[in-house]
């Protein structure tokens, strides 16, 4: 496949318009995807200020940080943080509101005028959420548990609660953009057997946006209800269920992990075949796993639940639910391993990511079978254990997926090439200070450290001396990509359109793209992931 260089004076999206209020006013997908790479780095900076809070509290036994109650509060707002405004909408908002179109071939997503609605929901819960830090925050973990925060709770749930509420909706109309974007906007000849498996991945998240975020929704308007007018609705001094609460709120925060994380399958799907020169094993099967696990995800929520008082029939139900919705994940890691396999293996920047993933996911998804496990589970609930084996799923997939995902796309997104010796070095810094953040909390949790305390034992002390180290590490793995991507934006060499000698429709327009994607509609002929067809990427490309 030919490239060409673009030149300064070439339209694309990024110098088309250059007034603030001609961003503001944007229907174009790729302008409201950096609007929100912005705000969600805003939010992913907040969040990591208070787990560094959180780690220099634990730094020893004793609370001479912070208070008991202000560690409560922020506990809450880095979980509340991250997961609302930072892990569910970052890959699907960002790379995916960027690529989906273009992937397929067309000119924008469905729906354009309610794609900035999306991020204009985003930004006033956002604002929301801010004042709620700035006025007091929250104290009821992320979870927003019942009876505490239906009615003992003296903080502000009614604000963080109405925040998330509103920010469901944007997650809900991206989901519906993507749907209708998918089905009805494929170029000719991009059937459902040649769709990369970004969008299959993409498509199985909008599924679960589009069912389970209006059950998180209407949750936590039954608690604002509740707390508000004094109904009796989860307050078992009310009357109320605490119990039913936890069934709603678990029927989508379940599901919502896997909307965190089957994106990032998605970019590894693209970055493994990319970087092995190989066809990807098993498409149809990859392809399958990614509506499966949609599918079971939604039938193993109380796993969440084993010590809340269940039926133990119930529990034994679920817990071999959760052990199915397993399989899905295993045949994703087993095909991403066998592509690489005698393939041509190149050790750029996203693959390094793409490496990190498999490993870090793989090691939550094994702990995961032990939470799925009755009498193991019963020991380490609320322990670090839960802590650890949700950091390696969150953020040792989520995030190592975003990372491979930023990195692989960025001459895409940008037009400029970054410089790859440091992104490497980001790469191994993350995966190093990573696993020595979360892996001694295995050993905390399993010797029955217990989660949300604020003081703790003598003798868990070496491992959270080291858990805190490992966190400083991570941060400046975290800050690294930041600094050197918006440095390529200024001095970064141009890139090709296609430097890694990829497939994909995104890597036959320009880089940056031009408005609408495309001058002409593409026409597909050939099969997904056609590696064998293409010529290796040369490192003189990374290098214009």
């Amino acid at each position: 496949m030919s490239s060409v260089a673009i030149t300064p004076e070439r339209e694309h999206y990024l110098n088309k318009e250059y007034g603030i209020s001609s961003w503001l006013l944007t229907t174009d997908h790729k302008r409201i995807a950096l609007l929100y790479l912005v705000s969600i780095t805003f939010f992913f900076f907040i969040g990591g200020f208070f787990a560094l809070l959180i780690r220099l509290e634990l730094l020893t036994p004793a609370g001479d940080l912070v208070q008991a109650d202000t560690y409560n509060k922020l506990f809450t707002m880095h979980g509340q943080t991250m997961i609302f405004f930072f892990l569910i909408p970052s890959i699907p908002a960002v790379l995916g509101n960027f690529l989906v179109p273009m992937m397929i071939g067309a000119k924008d997503l469905a729906f354009p005028r309610i794609n900035l609605l999306s991020w204009y929901l985003y930004i006033i819960a956002g604002i929301i959420y801010l004042h709620c830090i700035l006025t007091g925050g929250v104290d009821v973990g992320w979870t927003f548990y019942t009876p505490l925060s239906s009615g003992f709770s003296n903080t502000k749930v009614i604000e963080a609660g109405v925040a998330v509420f509103i920010n469901g909706f944007s997650s809900i109309l991206t989901g519906l953009n993507f749907v209708v974007t998918i089905h009805r906007m494929r170029a000719p000849g991009m059937t459902w057997s040649r769709l990369p498996l970004f969008i299959w991945s993409h498509y199985a998240t909008s599924i679960i946006m589009l069912l389970g975020t209006p059950v998180l929704a209407i949750t936590l308007l039954l608690v604002v209800f509740e707390r508000a007018f004094g109904l009796g609705i989860f307050d078992p001094t009310r009357g109320g269920d605490p119990l039913l609460f936890q069934h709603l709120f678990w029927f989508y925060s379940h599901p919502a992990v896997y909307i965190m994380i089957l994106p990032s399958m998605g970019v590894i799907s693209e970055v493994v075949p990319c970087f092995s020169r190989k066809r990807i094993f098993g498409y149809h099967f990859v392809a399958l796993a990614s509506i499966a696990i949609a599918v079971i995800g939604f039938l193993v929520w109380a796993h969440h639940m084993f010590v809340a008082g269940m039926s133990l029939y119930a529990a034994l139900i679920f817990s071999l639910l959760s052990y199915l919705v397993a399989v899905p994940s295993a045949i994703k890691v087993f095909n991403w391993t066998a592509t690489m396999y005698k393939g041509s293996i190149s050790f750029s920047t996203p693959m390094l990511y793409a490496f990190g993933f498999i490993g870090l996911f793989t090691m939550g998804g094994l702990t995961g079978l032990f939470l799925a496990a009755l009498g193991i589970d019963v020991h380490v609930t609320d322990t670090y254990f839960v802590i650890a084996h949700f950091h390696y799923i969150m953020v040792g997939g989520a995030v190592m997926g975003y990372l491979a995902g930023m990195h692989f796309w960025w001459p895409k997104i940008s037009g400029r090439i970054y410089p790859e010796g440091w992104g490497r070095l980001a790469a191994l810094i993350v995966f190093i200070g990573f696993n020595l953040t979360f892996f001694p909390q295995f050993v905390l949790g399993y010797v029955g450290m217990p989660r949300r305390y604020w003081q703790y034992s003598q003798e868990f002390q070496v491992l959270n001396v080291l858990s805190t180290a490992g966190s400083t590490v991570l941060a400046v793995g975290y800050l690294l990509p930041m600094v050197y991507f918006l440095w390529s934006m200024r001095y970064g060499k141009l890139a090709d359109d296609n430097p890694w000698n990829a497939t994909g429709l995104e890597w036959r327009t320009a880089s940056p793209p031009p408005t609408y994607n495309f001058d002409e509609t593409p026409v597909v002929t050939w099969e997904a992931y056609d590696y064998e067809n293409m010529p290796l990427p040369q490192e003189v490309t990374l290098e214009r």
